[in-house]
């Protein structure tokens, strides 16, 4: 686990900067520096731009991933990577026609309820097409084990841009429209850059061929459209869907309270850089032990992280609601189910990348595609009849279904689970932290009330992990710690 633990603790310190940033911008910059309407628009635009991508990636940032390990010649390595790159274009070429020629229909769709996004049809498009190449750069990026700067990339780089167009618009340096304009341009450059970075670590050849097991290749693409298409769809759909049924302002609010339970996904998106392509690794050379290993501490790791995170937001949410605008201030249901969800991930460990990784991914992808219509189903159902709520509900009812269907589908081929005696030793502190936290507040600023709580939180938490050593991870960096205090006195 060393270049697990080294990459993930990178990656954890890069993904928390980032959601800094994006903290800032979601529950300050854009509350106070646009209009609820233009900020919900902003919210359609990326949300919709999301559940574009895995089609106009043609599930080759997956596909990379799960077959570059298992090729030994160099020449070999570059005509799998020469088709990467061009593979995308058999779906890319066919939107963009559909794009050009069907604008006004899209328009016309897209605006059923709110009129203002109609223009915005192309904005769409350019941005899935980005965050599509990146996400297949930042796979070529991760295959060799160096996920730290596309990490930097994906988590800093593009809220950093944003938080300083914001700022121009807030001192009418810029116009909003010129702010949407340069919201397209921020993840272009973002691709671009990533590409320039993949490149440098191994250049495509000039010379096309397609690699000798090339029909595979192209087979499993094709459906893991269909998985990576389901997964975003169960994270964008409801924003999407939100647009259609109520005023666009609701979006905005809603995705404040989906941001702030989304904090929870750092470590997840973290450790998952490093954890893909490592469980491909092991996959492809049938070392089952080490699969195991890895798929219990992974699952260990991320519960103990994830779960004092959401304790930490949950009983700090009143406080921090102090902070924002009285418009954004009614979101916390939707925060406790979208935080649940992130929780339950985490319990998963890193079961989707033994899934999509191995011989059984096509089982998978019809699961992942008949829960994608369920929870299209579930927003049509709630939605209208409880608003913001009912999207919270529908999301949470079909991702903790997924992760159940998911966990019993890996124990029933590989004879293996995340769960450990541990995992129950962390779930009951947290019941009891939370049981006992819940009823301590204080009467100060509300930054400074966050601030103590969350420490007080923390040390108790950190010290009760070390004494019952639940997790080897934690007792060894609390070890090293306490040891190097006892050094220098």
């Amino acid at each position: 686990m060393g270049i697990v633990f080294k990459q993930t603790f990178s990656n954890t310190i890069v993904t928390f900067v980032g959601f800094g940033i994006g903290a800032i911008n979601t529950l300050f910059l854009y509350t106070n520096f646009l209009t609820k309407e233009n900020y919900g628009l902003v919210t359609v635009i990326l949300a919709t731009a999301a559940l574009l991508m895995p089609l106009l990636t043609f599930g080759v940032q997956n596909t990379l991933v799960k077959f570059y390990s298992s090729y030994k010649d160099s020449d070999d390595v570059k005509y799998f990577l020469n088709l990467m790159l061009y593979l995308p274009l058999l779906t890319i070429i066919p939107f963009t026609l559909f794009s050009y020629f069907g604008t006004d229909f899209i328009g016309d769709f897209l605006a059923e309820k709110n009129e203002e996004v109609k223009g915005y049809v192309w904005y769409i498009y350019f941005v899935g097409l980005a965050m599509s190449y990146f996400e297949i750069f930042y796979s070529w990026v991760k295959v060799h084990m160096k996920s730290v700067f596309g990490n930097f990339m994906k988590e800093v780089f593009g809220r950093l841009c944003i938080a300083i167009l914001l700022v121009l618009v807030h001192y009418n340096v810029i116009t909003v429209d010129l702010f949407l304009k340069s919201l397209v341009g921020v993840y272009v450059l973002r691709m671009v850059v990533m590409k320039l970075y993949a490149f440098s670590l191994e250049i495509p050849s000039l010379k096309f061929r397609l690699p000798k097991n090339y029909s595979s290749i192209i087979k499993y693409s094709a459906l893991i459209i269909l998985g990576g298409s389901a997964a975003v769809i169960l994270l964008e759909i409801d924003k999407f869907m939100l647009n259609q049924y109520l005023a666009i302002e609701n979006v905005a609010f809603y995705g404040v309270s989906v941001f702030i339970a989304t904090v929870i996904t750092v470590p997840s998106r973290a450790m998952h850089q490093i954890t893909h392509p490592l469980t491909a690794k092991l996959l492809n050379s049938k070392d089952k032990p080490e699969l195991r290993k890895l798929y219990k501490k992974s699952s260990l790791t991320l519960f103990i992280i994830s779960g004092i995170i959401f304790l930490l937001i949950i009983l700090n949410l009143q406080e921090l609601y102090k902070l924002m605008p009285v418009a954004y201030r009614g979101g916390m249901l939707v925060v406790f189910l979208i935080g649940l969800t992130k929780v339950l991930d985490a319990l998963l460990g890193n079961s989707n990348s033994i899934l999509f990784n191995s011989d059984y991914y096509r089982a998978i992808l019809v699961m992942g595609v008949l829960l994608a219509i369920v929870v299209v189903l579930l927003n049509y159902m709630l939605i209208p009849a409880y608003g913001l709520g009912g999207a919270a509900w529908a999301t949470f009812i079909a991702i903790a279904s997924f992760n159940t269907v998911k966990i019993g589908y890996v124990y029933a081929k590989f004879k293996m689970h995340p769960f450990t005696l541990d995992t129950l030793k962390v779930l009951l502190l947290l019941c009891l932290l939370g049981g006992v936290f819940f009823f301590i507040n204080f009467n100060f600023h509300p930054i400074l009330n966050i601030a103590i709580k969350s420490i007080f939180m923390g040390v108790v938490y950190i010290l009760v992990l070390y004494k019952l050593r639940v997790s080897e991870d934690v007792y060894s960096i609390v070890s090293s710690y306490l040891s190097k205090k006892e050094t220098k006195r």
